[in-house]
C-alpha cells in the first residue's frame, strides 16, 4: 500500500535579533543596512523559515534538529546550504516544490526594492521558476519587537506535490 499523499503543506517560522553592523543578509542576498541579524549561522531568517517549511511538510523535523547551533560546522554557515539540503530531501522523498510563499516582518529597512531579488535567489536555490516564489514584506506598525526594530520575523509556507 502506498500511503504517500498527493500533496503536502509545510509552514516555517523564524526570527532573529537585529544588532549593530551591516549588511543585512536576508533571502540569500545582502541588503545595505546598518544592522544585521544575529545568529550562529549567517542568521538569514527567511532561508531558515523556508528550510523549516520544507522539512515540516514531510514531518521531518526542523532546522534546529538538523543544523544545531551548538555544532561548529554551522558557525557562520551560508543558510542557502540548509535550503539546498532540504530541497534534496524533498526530492528524495518523491516530491517536488509546487510553490513558496514567504512573509517578512521588518520595520526597517524597507524591503520593497529587494523582494524580487530575494525571490529570484530563492527560486535559484530551489531550482524552480521565480513565478512560484512569493516574498512579501510587512512592518510591525511600531508595535512589539518587530515594530520597535528589535528583530525580523519570517513566516513561510510551501506546497509539495508528488513527482508522479
Amino acid at each position: 500500500m502506498n500511503d504517500r499523499l498527493p500533496f503536502r503543506i509545510g509552514l516555517g517560522h523564524d526570527s532573529h535579533r537585529l544588532v549593530a553592523g551591516g549588511p543585512l543578509r536576508l533571502g540569500g542576498i545582502d541588503i545595505p543596512f546598518d544592522r544585521h541579524l544575529a545568529g550562529h549561522s549567517d542568521a538569514d531568517a527567511l532561508l531558515h523559515a523556508l528550510t523549516d517549511a520544507l522539512f515540516g511538510a514531510l514531518a521531518a523535523g526542523d532546522i534546529g534538529e538538523r543544523f544545531p547551533n551548538w555544532d561548529e560546522d554551522n558557525l557562520n554557515r551560508d543558510s542557502a546550504e540548509f535550503v539546498t539540503i532540504a530541497r534534496d530531501f524533498v526530492h528524495k522523498a518523491g516530491y517536488q516544490i509546487g510553490n513558496v510563499d514567504c512573509t517578512v516582518m521588518a520595520e526597517a529597512p524597507k524591503l520593497g526594492p529587494y523582494k524580487r531579488r530575494m525571490a529570484e535567489r530563492i527560486a535559484s536555490i530551489l531550482r524552480i521558476s521565480v513565478d512560484r516564489v512569493s516574498v512579501k514584506a510587512k512592518t510591525g506598525e511600531g508595535v512589539g519587537p518587530v515594530g520597535q526594530g528589535q528583530l525580523i520575523e519570517v513566516h513561510s509556507a510551501v506546497l509539495l506535490t508528488t513527482t508522479n
